[in-house]
C-alpha cells in the first residue's frame, strides 16, 4: 500500500477520527490560541502530543502518512497556530522520544523543559549526545537565562565537559559548601577562541586581549564574576605588586585573583598566587566576604605536579589550562601550511 493511500484511508479511519476530535478539544480546552506566547502551557501540550503521537504510531497501523494527515487536519481548524506543521510535529516527536527513552529520567525533567523556549529545547537535543549533558544545559539555561546564541556557544565550547575539572585545593582550604560551589565555577580548559593573537604572544598581550573582550571573557569565566581591574595595584611593605586580573564573585561573596602564564605550569607560580591571595585578604576583604580564591591560567600543566604544588598551600587555588582556539582538530592543523611556507610561496610568485 502506498503512502498516499495510507493518508487517504486515514481520513476515513474511525479510530483516528475519534482521537483527532479529542485532540482538537484538548487544544481548545487549553486555550492554546491565546497561550501561544505562554511557553510553559505550549510545551506542556507539546509533551502530551509527543507522547500521543509515539503511542499511536506504535499501536495503530496508520501508515507513513500519519503526521502529514494530522498536520493537515490541525492546521485546517487552527491556521493561526504555526506549531502544527508537519516538520514541527516531527520535532515534537523527536523531543519526546529523546527524553522518554529512559523511564528513570523521562518524568523528572519535564517541568524544567517547559521553562525554556521551544527553540532552546530543539537546540539542546540536537547538539547534546546524552540526556545527562542535555539536562545540564536545560538547568543552566533556567538558572542563568541564556539566550539561544549564548546557549549555542556554551554547548559548542563543551562547557559541560570542562566545568569543575580544574585541579584545586578547595576541599582542604574552604568550608564544604563554598568549596563545592567554587570548584563548579572552574573549568579546564578555558577557551579563549575570541582572541586573535600572534604565535609568540606574551602575558601582557594575552591580558590586554582578554580585557578588550571582557564581555566574552566574563561569559567564559561563568556567571557571578564582576570585573574589578587589570594590573591591580597592591603594596606590601615598601614594594609594589600588580595582580594580572582581579574579580569579585557575587555568588561566592569573595575576591578572585586571576594570574596568567603563557608558559607551562611551574610550582613557583602557585607560590606567587598564594602571596597575592593573602595580600587581597589582608587589604581588600571586608566583613561578610568569604576567603579570596585564586585561579592560575597557564598554557599547559602536568596534573600531578599541580596537585603536589597545591597540597600544602594554605590559600584556595585552582589551576587550569587555556586554549586560544579549538576550531580545528590537531590532525587538520598539522596539515595547514606554516607562516614560513606561505611567505616562501609568496616569494616565488614575485
Amino acid at each position: 500500500m502506498s503512502k498516499q493511500q495510507n493518508t487517504v484511508n486515514l481520513s476515513l479511519n474511525g479510530e483516528y477520527k475519534n482521537w483527532l476530535k479529542t485532540l482538537k478539544q484538548k487544544v481548545l480546552s487549553t486555550q492554546l490560541k491565546a497561550a501561544v506566547q505562554v511557553n510553559s502551557t505550549l510545551l506542556a501540550f507539546y509533551w502530551e502530543l509527543g507522547e500521543d503521537i509515539v503511542r499511536r504510531q506504535t499501536q495503530a497501523n496508520w501508515g507513513e502518512g500519519f503526521l502529514k494527515q494530522l498536520s493537515k487536519d490541525l492546521m485546517s481548524d487552527f491556521p493561526e497556530i504555526k506549531g502544527f506543521s508537519r516538520r514541527n510535529l516531527e520535532l515534537i516527536r523527536q523531543w519526546y522520544t529523546f527524553w522518554s527513552d529512559n523511564g528513570a529520567i523521562a518524568q523528572q525533567p519535564v517541568a524544567q523543559l517547559t521553562q525554556i523556549p521551544w527553540g532552546h529545547n530543539q537546540l539542546i537535543i540536537n547538539k547534546c549526545k546524552s540526556k545527562q549533558e542535555a539536562l545540564y544545559y536545560v538547568q543552566n539555561t533556567i538558572k542563568h537565562g541564556w539566550s539561544r546564541s549564548v546557549l549555542t556557544h556554551q554547548i559548542e565550547s563543551g562547557l559541560w565537559q570542562r566545568e569543575g575539572q580544574a585541579v584545586s585545593n578547595f576541599s582542604t582550604t574552604l568550608p564544604a559548601v563554598q568549596s563545592d560551589m567554587a570548584q563548579e565555577t572552574l573549568k579546564d580548559p578555558y577557551v579563549f577562541d575570541f582572541l586573535a593573537l600572534t604565535q609568540n604572544y606574551n602575558e601582557r598581550e594575552l591580558e590586554k586581549g582578554l580585557t578588550e573582550h571582557i564581555t566574552q571573557f566574563l561569559l567564559e569565566l561563568g556567571a557571578g564574576f564582576s570585573f574589578m581591574g587589570k594590573q591591580f595595584h597592591i603594596q606590601v611593605g615598601q614594594r609594589d605588586f600588580y595582580i594580572d586580573l582581579l574579580f569579585y564573585h557575587v555568588r561566592l561573596d569573595c575576591y578572585v585573583v586571576v594570574e596568567l602564564k603563557t608558559v607551562d605550569f611551574e610550582p613557583e607560580h602557585a607560590g606567587k598566587l598564594n602571596f597575592y591571595i593573602r595580600a587581597v585578604d589582608e587589604q581588600l576583604r571586608k566583613e561578610g566576604d568569604t576567603p579570596t580564591i585564586g585561579i592560575l591560567l597557564c598554557k599547559n600543566k602536568d596534573k600531578l605536579v599541580a596537585e603536589y604544588s597545591l597540597s600544602d598551600m594554605q590559600k584556595p587555588i585552582g589551576v587550569s589550562e587555556y586554549q586560544l582556539t579549538q576550531s580545528l582538530p590537531e590532525n587538520l592543523q598539522s596539515q595547514l601550511p606554516s607562516v614560513e611556507d606561505i611567505e616562501q610561496g609568496l616569494e616565488t610568485k614575485r
